[in-house]
């Protein structure tokens, strides 16, 4: 089959099934560890990270046998993952229901290799907004980002919804311990509550905000934006202050200059990154900011070395892909 079919229709997931039906309730985990005192180490792998020692992904736990992993393996290039992988790292529209790349490996490709979407290397671009977030990263961290009154950024408030939230929201949470930068809070929720339980937590003269939309439009987004922008000039006073407490993510420039915001504190990312991995791009700002640029980077090389695992790595020993067949049983 070519992979598109109806999953339990593939030759090869039938064949799983059949195994599993015949010998599913014979597979023991204490009987499959006794019977084989290799066990462990035929169904681990170990990646050596370059910087951060090994890391261990074992799956000798599960109830896996030889039989049972080579169906699971068939199964894999039944559905034409390895085809797949390739269509991905070659900026193939795989994004079929809106004819787009999909492409977020490029916003981490630390080796810097051209990837190309509609015969145009991408990577300039990246590396663009990579050098802007660094900037804005260093002045504000350092000091040197004043808001209206003089005084440093003590804390960023994040206002976006969907992708624009929720990946940064998890990496900030999970990175607490690394934070070099102001406390970062995040509104996404278009219910006052949420907007105002934050407001109360902060100082206009010390706030920045961060509002994450691609066209700069998003209802939720705006409203929410407008809302933080009507507390601060309460206070401000001066409509040109906005642009001193105010940063977009957004590529509708236009837009972003009639809200206040200076265009050059705008930062810009593609359609080719998808919501939910958008976390790569300049919608991590809030979490550089957080946890400082250095940090963001580093953030960034780990997801690339398992980028290059999975593109390079055969499929029986292939991290990523034992993690999928083994969702399957």
């Amino acid at each position: 089959m070519d992979g598109k079919g109806p999953l339990r229709e593939d030759s090869a997931f039938k064949a799983l099934q059949n195994y599993f039906d015949s010998n599913g309730n014979s597979l023991n985990i204490a009987s499959l560890f006794k019977e084989d005192s290799e066990r462990f180490n035929k169904y681990s792998h170990v990646l050596v990270t370059p910087e951060d020692g090994e890391i261990i992904y074992d799956f000798s736990k599960n109830r896996v046998d030889d039989a049972t992993l080579k169906l699971l393996i068939d199964l894999a290039k039944s559905r034409s993952v390895e085809q797949a992988r390739h269509a991905l790292f070659s900026g193939d529209k795989i994004n079929f229901t809106e004819d787009r790349a999909v492409l977020h490996v490029a916003l981490r490709n630390r080796s810097n290799t051209p990837i190309t979407v509609n015969n145009k290397d991408v990577m300039p671009s990246v590396n663009a907004v990579l050098d802007h977030m660094k900037e804005f990263c260093s002045q504000v961290i350092g000091g040197e980002w004043k808001g209206f009154s003089g005084k440093t950024v003590t804390d960023v408030v994040n206002i976006g919804i969907g992708g624009s939230d929720l990946g940064p929201l998890m990496v900030t949470e999970a990175l607490k311990p690394y934070q070099v930068g102001p406390n970062v809070h995040f509104v996404s929720n278009i219910d006052g509550t949420h907007m105002a339980t934050t407001l109360k937590k902060v100082n206009p003269e010390t706030t920045l905000f961060i509002i994450a939309s691609k066209t700069f439009t998003t209802q939720e987004t705006i409203t929410n934006a407008t809302t933080a922008k009507e507390w601060f000039l309460n206070v401000a006073k001066d409509p040109s202050a906005v642009a001193k407490h105010f940063v977009a993510l957004s590529t509708n420039g236009p837009k972003v200059k009639d809200f206040g915001i200076d265009e050059k504190n705008m930062f810009e990312f593609w359609d080719w990154v998808g919501g939910r991995y958008s976390l790569w791009s300049a919608i991590g700002l809030s979490i550089a900011v957080h946890i400082g640029f250095e940090n963001f980077e580093k953030l960034l090389s780990g997801a690339h070395y398992m980028d290059k695992h999975f593109q390079t790595t055969d499929l029986d020993k292939n991290v990523k892909v034992s993690f999928w067949i083994h969702i399957i049983i």
